[in-house]
Order: C-alpha cells, then structure tokens, then sequence
C-alpha cells in the first residue's frame, strides 16, 4: 500500500482539476469571476467557528462564503453609480472578512493551519476531502443539468433574461452556492489563496474560439485535468519535492501567455 500513497491524492487533484475550471468558466461567461475570489477569502471565519464548534469545517466555510458575497452583492447595489464603487466595495469585504478570520483563531483558542488553508496541502488528503469534493462535483453537474440554458441566456444577455422574465437572482445565488462548495472542496488541493488560479486561467483560454458553452465547459475541464495532473506529478518527483498546491498555481500562470496568443 505504501507504494501507492499518492493514489487518493491524485484523484482529488484530478477531479478539483475538472470542478474548478468548470465552475470559473460559468463565472466568467457572466462576467462574475471576482465573487470566486471573495468567497475563497470569506471561508475563512467559517472555518474557524467550525472549528471551535467541533463541526465540519466545510460547513462553515459554506455558510460564511454565500454570506460574504452576498453581503458585497447588497452593499455593491448602493454604489454602481460610481466608477469603481463596485470593486471598493467587493475587495472591502473580501479584506474584511479575511480580516475576521485570522482574529478568530486567537480569539477562539484554536489551532488551524494557515499555511494549508492558504495554500493547500494535497499530501494530507483523506476520504473525507474526496466526498466533499464529489459532492460539489454532483452539485454542479445538476446546475447544469437543470440550468444549462438558462446560464446560457443569462452570459448572452443579462438584461434580456431579466426581461423574459428569468429567475436572474436565484440562479446567480446557485452559482454562488455552487462557487462556495467549489472553494471549499478545493482547499486540501489547491488552499483558499490558489483556488481563484484554477478556475480562472483554464477558462481564459477554453473559451477562446469557443462555439458555445458547452464547448468551453469541456476545454476549460480538461486543461485542468492536464494542469493538476501534471503539477501533481512534478511536484512528488524527489529530485523536484515542492508542495504541489502552489506548483499548480504557477503552472495557472504559465497559461496566460497561451490565452494572449490563441486571441492574436
């Protein structure tokens, strides 16, 4: 068995390699890619009061990620009128409830680690990690199941789907539900910090040249499956040993020039 430790581990990578590229790619076709960023920072008092709770700390970074965005989508309403009010406000919360978090770990008298929260820390999987990430995995194949073309509609034309009468408000709250699952699924493999990487540079370059959604859907999952595998794999290489959260990342990065170029 000890020859294949790394058998739990490189599932959970592949299968966040898949969820988080899907997930950043219906953000970003409706133009909501930042809230992902918010809600991987807002995780973080949750899953201290969890924590302290003796709870899954899973929950409670569910709960507090759908708080935090929502909280910053009310509070961004009152300031669209000025240039830039949407984002001072977005990375007020962002920073505050972070903020929050790191206060709650002295105030609480618990132990967590920051360092693999942040930045994950694959190596430690368990089954515990794989069922969760299974189950945002299943949440966001029935979003899709049920809403594909109304997603489709509402990335098109947001104020057109509003007017044919689309429940805009309750399939933006299901992405933020499936975004928060998704972060927080995600955290073991890639932490809170990292996350936004993987759903974001997979699907710049996914929906480059994209015919449709579904399209992008399929590319940007299995760029991802291709970038987790391969800085999972690397990273456990003993002539490499680096934690393969933030050599994932990175890998993230390196896609960009590639999306510049597909645009060219």
């Amino acid at each position: 068995m000890s020859d294949v430790w790394w058998g739990l581990p490189l599932v959970l990578a592949l299968l966040i390699g898949a969820l988080c590229p899907l997930t950043g790619t219906l953000l970003l076709v409706q133009r909501r890619l930042f809230q992902a960023n918010l809600i991987s920072h807002a995780v973080l008092p949750g899953l201290a009061l969890a924590v302290a709770l003796r709870l899954d700390p899973g929950v409670g970074g569910v709960v507090t990620g759908v708080a935090g965005a929502l909280l910053a989508e009310r509070l961004s309403r009152a300031e669209r009128a000025d240039p830039g009010g949407d984002e001072a406000v977005l990375n007020t919360v962002l920073a505050g409830f972070l903020g929050l978090g790191v206060l709650l770990i002295p105030l609480l008298h618990i132990r967590v680690d920051l360092e693999a929260v942040l930045f994950g820390d694959l190596l430690a999987a368990g089954p515990v990690d794989l069922l969760r990430t299974l189950l945002a995995l299943a949440a966001l194949g029935l979003l899709l199941a049920l809403r594909y073309r109304q997603l489709v509609y509402l990335g098109v034309d947001p104020t057109g789907a509003a007017s044919a009468g689309l429940p805009v408000r309750r399939l933006r709250l299901l992405l933020t539900l499936v975004t928060a699952f998704t972060v927080v699924s995600a955290m073991t493999a890639v932490g809170v910090v990292l996350v936004i990487a993987l759903m974001g540079a997979p699907a710049l370059v996914a929906l480059v040249g994209a015919t449709s959604l579904r399209q992008a859907l399929l590319r940007a999952a299995l760029v991802g499956l291709a970038l987790s595998a391969g800085g999972f794999l690397l990273a456990i290489q003993p002539a490499v040993n680096l934690p393969p959260g933030p050599l994932i990342g990175v890998l993230c990065m390196g896609l960009l020039p590639l999306a510049a170029l597909r645009r060219a």
